[in-house]
């Protein structure tokens, strides 16, 4: 009999283009250790570089997607180092899915607080179970959930945001649906299926429009207007100048499908 732990994060065979990864603590409800951090970072980037790859799905399996920073692992090390370099670290990989050509879809299935409401936001999509809850509640324990306040600002109106976390209040997947912080609540036995619906959806687009669009989508946030424009004029000329988008234009103009090159 096999003593060695599982692995932290799971890896599925790519199907249909989607790759999905599994978080695979479910007995401390999928929490964000620095272990589980860089499992996740590299995973992410692993998952990138399949060749076959047009989106990833990220799940977990367990009662939560994931509860945030692993408490009795931050407790353990109460070291100002420490925390720098832990919180770093989850910036880091919370970027790192921003960064990847490829959308990132957030498949929750259960609670997600903190940290790990956090990821959920930092996706480039999220469909969640009606079941599924969501906070960022570090404020009930001392503490102001500074870095997940980056992304919930960035997807939400502002003074919603901000009475999550200063509230620690839950809110159900309805909620989350009306401010923005997820794309759709379905049934939990309807899930797995809206998620793979979404997934076909996009991984039948032209692999360029979607890499540079996602690229373009990211940079522009955090421009200026006026930069934002030229940017985005740069990347539609440079789509333009794609092949795919000279046939789908084509078939436009021919009233037939187009036929992009797999």
């Amino acid at each position: 009999m096999s003593n060695a732990t599982p692995p932290l994060v799971l890896q599925e065979q790519p199907q249909s283009g989607v790759v999905r990864l599994v978080m695979n603590r479910p007995e401390n409800f999928n929490a964000l250790s620095s272990q589980m951090l860089s499992a996740l970072e590299a995973s992410l980037v692993k998952a990138s570089q399949t060749p076959e790859c047009r989106v990833i799905v990220l799940s977990a399996l367990g009662k939560a997607f994931s509860a945030g920073h692993d408490l009795h692992e931050m407790r353990s090390q109460a070291d100002h180092d420490f925390y720098t370099r832990l919180f770093a670290q989850c910036s880091r990989m919370m970027m790192r899915i921003q960064q990847l050509p490829q959308p990132v879809i957030a498949q929750v299935q259960g609670m997600a607080t903190a940290a790990g409401c956090q990821l959920v936001a930092m996706c480039d999509l999220a469909v969640a179970a009606d079941t599924a809850k969501f906070a960022v509640s570090g404020i009930n324990y001392g503490l102001f959930c500074a870095t997940p306040s980056v992304g919930l600002s960035r997807q939400m109106q502002r003074k919603q945001a901000l009475e999550m976390l200063l509230t620690g209040d839950f809110i159900d997947a309805n909620t989350a649906v009306e401010r923005g912080l997820i794309n759709q609540a379905v049934a939990t036995e309807e899930l797995a299926h809206t998620v793979l619906a979404l997934c076909a959806k996009i991984s039948v687009k032209p692999e360029i429009a979607v890499r540079l669009g996602k690229g373009l989508f990211y940079q522009q946030l955090e421009m200026g207007i006026q930069a934002a424009y030229q940017l985005a004029e740069q990347t539609m000329a440079c789509n333009m100048m794609d092949d795919t988008a000279q046939e789908g234009f084509q078939a436009f103009i021919e009233k037939r499908k187009p036929t992009w090159m797999a």
